[in-house]
């Protein structure tokens, strides 16, 4: 009765410490190196020295000498392009802000710290300070100074607040300014608040300081720690890649990405090469140097150059200047040479980067598990399997990138309802058109990435696995092994 599962399997070993005859047919052990794959897809034994298990959370099989080298083929030109791209249009120092007048306005101003000593509460009349009436639509001067002046006869006195405000860095710490803040103002002051004061050298004395902001430092920084302590915890090891990778990506963009443009550099090439930087260095210290990884790479660069060409495209049809707020205004009067609708251009594949890595990553690995999970899928079969999973991606993707742009735009869009524009009206101005463009071109790459990232997964892994194990040959065998055990066990 036993006789027959011996004479089926004299080649297997004994089974070794920790490992028994009935463990190894219930996991699919984890493959070995790829020139001694002693592994029969069919019957899932593992022969030899393989002893590991693996587990849908586990590095992927790894993939042929002969494939890694048709990869590599594609990716080292590309990296090594890259380098060179980083070593052409690396600014050649620090950009001098100071070879411009400051303009006092907005960020292009000097600052130092203060904070609030004490805040007393005053009748305005007596500070000078009249409360600004909220202006009805359709109310002309006349009638709004008749109605400041029946708010001002109504008996109820107007309540200010003085606040004393001292300079705590700088050549003038120590000094102190009052800054008085109306009833109807959205910013209110407290004791001991630390602020960002607003210097102004050429003014008069007493009019040098005044409060420019409020310094966030403290929750700034507990928000940042909240998150980098959320992924370490949750992502382990992963997830302290994960923030090495924010930080290189940060540090691409503030010593590279930034002082190119402002060196003079077109920013669409800088945009294009700083982000391929950061595509490759982020992926790869995320997800290991494998062929996975490889694919997601290659997925990420075709969509990031459809959404370049698209949106170079619609940007010069709709006739996009994007000059459409007060701080690109400012950088363009300070930095004439800075190509403004390139740095539009810029600002949609480096916004696009960060989404299209999540959808071409996800979607590879969608492919290798579907692999794993059954060996004889061939590519049609993992291609359309892989294909439902990405087009729910779609559509979540989508609805996020609409409603973040959407979010952003908030108030704006109350403008123009508050104005009651016409949808067309709205749509077509340069202001929102610019947002929609971007919105619309970054969301046609990431559709495009789906299928194309799908696609080649699917003939790496197809392409990979037949030479490797001899899935057909093996897959016979295996089904009539474990035909001939069921069988013997029925004996």
């Amino acid at each position: 009765m036993t006789s027959t599962p011996q004479q089926h399997q004299p080649h297997e070993p004994s089974p070794g410490p920790g490992r028994s005859p009935g463990g190894v047919r219930g996991h699919n052990p984890e493959p070995g190196p790829e020139h001694s794959p002693d592994r029969d897809p069919g019957t899932g034994h593992t022969h030899g020295h393989s002893h590991g298990h693996s587990h849908s959370h586990g590095p992927a099989a790894p993939v042929s000498a002969h494939l890694r080298k048709v990869i590599a083929a594609v990716l080292i030109p590309f990296a090594a392009a890259v380098v060179a791209g980083l070593i052409v249009l690396w600014p050649g120092g620090t950009p001098d802000h100071k070879a411009h007048e400051r303009s006092g306005l907005g960020f292009d101003q000097q600052t130092v710290a203060g904070r609030v000593v004490k805040v007393e509460e005053v009748n305005c009349a007596d500070v000078n300070a009249q409360p600004q009436q909220p202006t009805e639509p359709g109310q002309d001067g006349a009638n709004q100074e008749s109605a400041a002046g029946a708010a001002g006869g109504s008996g109820k006195k107007a309540i200010c607040e003085k606040a004393t405000i001292e300079v705590t860095s700088g050549k003038d710490k120590g000094r102190t300014f009052e800054e008085i803040v109306q009833p109807n103002a959205s910013r209110k002051y407290d004791a001991g608040q630390k602020l960002k004061l607003a210097y102004a050298p050429k003014a008069p004395k007493n009019l040098q300081y005044s409060i420019s902001d409020v310094d966030r430092a403290l929750p700034m920084a507990l928000l940042a720690g909240l998150f980098a302590l959320a992924v370490v915890v949750v992502g382990r090891l992963r997830g302290v890649f994960a923030l090495v990778a924010l930080a290189v990506s940060f540090g691409v963009l503030t010593l590279f990405i930034l002082p190119a443009i402002l060196d003079g550099s077109n920013p669409l090439v800088v945009a294009v090469v700083g982000g391929s930087a950061i595509m490759l260095v982020a992926l790869y210290m995320c997800h290991g140097l494998t062929a996975r990884t490889s694919v997601a790479v290659l997925g990420t660069l075709i969509s990031l150059l459809l959404i370049g060409l698209l949106g170079s495209l619609f940007i010069g049809w709709a006739s996009l200047t994007g000059n459409t707020d007060d701080q690109t205004g400012l950088v363009h009067g300070l930095y004439p040479n800075i190509e403004i609708r390139g740095l539009l251009l810029a600002g949609v594949i480096i916004g696009s980067l960060g989404v299209l890595d999540d959808v071409t990553v996800t979607q590879t690995s969608a492919v290798w598990e579907l692999r794993e999970a059954d060996p004889t899928a061939g590519r049609r079969k993992l291609y359309a399997a892989a294909m439902r999973i990405g087009r729910d991606h779609i559509a979540s993707v989508v609805n996020t990138l609409v409603l973040a742009y959407a979010g952003a735009s908030l108030p704006l869009l109350l403008l123009f309802s508050i104005a009651d524009s016409g949808v067309g009206a709205v749509a077509t101005s340069e202001i929102v058109a610019e947002e929609i463009v971007r919105t619309l071109v970054g969301s046609i790459g990431l559709v495009a990435s789906v299928p194309v990232t799908t696609a080649l997964a699917a003939l790496v892994v197809s392409a990979d696995r037949a030479p490797q194990g001899g899935a057909e040959q093996g897959g016979h065998g295996g089904r009539g092994g474990r035909g001939r055990r069921r069988r013997a066990r029925g004996r």
